[in-house]
């Protein structure tokens, strides 16, 4: 069975690849330009070079597959139109592309309150792409994701590695996450289902199983490091306020930051918790790793390459 990937070059993607291999899948990547994937080591892999603008590429990525997995995406950008432009046009371009082969996308669970940020907009939008579509298809929100590889946690390690573990000021906030590996294991389960009989053409979540808040986090954190952390609310108008000096920043020509005024507005959201765990039900999934474990796990991975230094 060959299965279509995008996405393979990110953080996600290296650990989806060698979850599809485990499980006996052969891959066809979309890669942008080479760059060494360790997930390719002894890997049956075909590549795609283009980006998900290109619509020869993509009709040649998704020429007889038996399955595609659209794990790309924009999570940051200089522009706040590029999210829709990716996010939405890649999908919508690639969707109908393989029509009807059976297609699987990695959404976010802030598609679930798409007006709080471009970003959040885009996924919404990206997943009603998919309304409609002859072949089955599945949206698969995942929230908070974390784990080696992950250079978007690991600011936060970092703080906490220095005793501090920074956390939105105001009221208490429910929180799903998952670690990388159960991501893709719950991805790569969700494939092999038969579709529809099982699971139904629609929008389906993903999580560890547990509900954690800030406290929790800082603690996992603590106990990962090995060293106690103090939580730190920060109050909402000094996020705003770096948001404003990352978008000056970026508007010069500097890198596109993560922190916007759209993402101080997702942190400060009150619920990000998994509500639907149908897809957990269907498939059978059970993560391997909770927050305590997983943080270890991330941990340990990041002081053994360097990102975060040993104790």
């Amino acid at each position: 069975m060959l299965v279509a990937v995008t996405g393979a070059s990110g953080f996600v993607g290296p650990h989806l690849v060698s979850a599809l291999a485990r499980h006996g899948w052969k891959v066809r990547l979309l890669l942008r330009r080479w760059s060494p994937l360790p997930s390719l080591a002894g890997v049956d892999a075909e590549i795609v070079w283009g980006d998900l603008g290109n619509e020869a590429a993509l009709r040649k990525l998704v020429d007889g597959v038996d399955a595609v997995i659209h794990a790309a995406g924009l999570i940051k950008a200089r522009d706040p139109a590029d999210f829709a432009t990716v996010n939405l046009g890649g999908t919508a371009l690639l969707s109908a592309l393989a029509d009807p082969a059976p297609f699987l996308l990695l959404s976010s669970l802030a598609a679930r309150e798409p007006t709080l940020s471009p970003y959040a907009a885009s996924k919404r939008a990206a997943e009603e792409a998919l309304i409609g579509r002859t072949g089955p298809w599945l949206a698969v929100r995942a929230p908070a994701v974390y784990g080696p590889g992950d250079r978007e946690t690991l600011a936060y390690f970092r703080a906490a590695a220095r005793g501090i573990a920074p956390q939105p000021m105001g009221t208490a906030r429910r929180l799903s996450l998952i670690h990388v590996e159960d991501l893709v294991e719950a991805l790569v389960r969700a494939l092999a289902q038969p579709v529809p009989q099982s699971l139904s053409p629609g929008v389906y979540e993903i999580d560890d199983g547990r509900e954690y808040d800030y406290a929790d986090m800082a603690d996992a954190a603590g106990s990962a490091l090995g060293r106690g952390v103090t939580r730190l609310p920060i109050p909402r108008p000094v996020m705003v306020g770096v948001a404003g000096v990352n978008q000056l920043l970026q508007s010069i020509g500097g890198p596109a930051r993560i922190l916007t005024a759209g993402k101080v507005a997702e942190i400060f959201h009150e619920d990000w918790a998994v509500h639907d765990r149908r897809l957990a039900e269907t498939t059978g999934f059970q993560a391997r790793f909770d927050l305590w474990t997983g943080f270890r796990d991330a941990v340990q991975w990041y002081r053994a390459h360097g990102w975060l230094r040993k104790r």
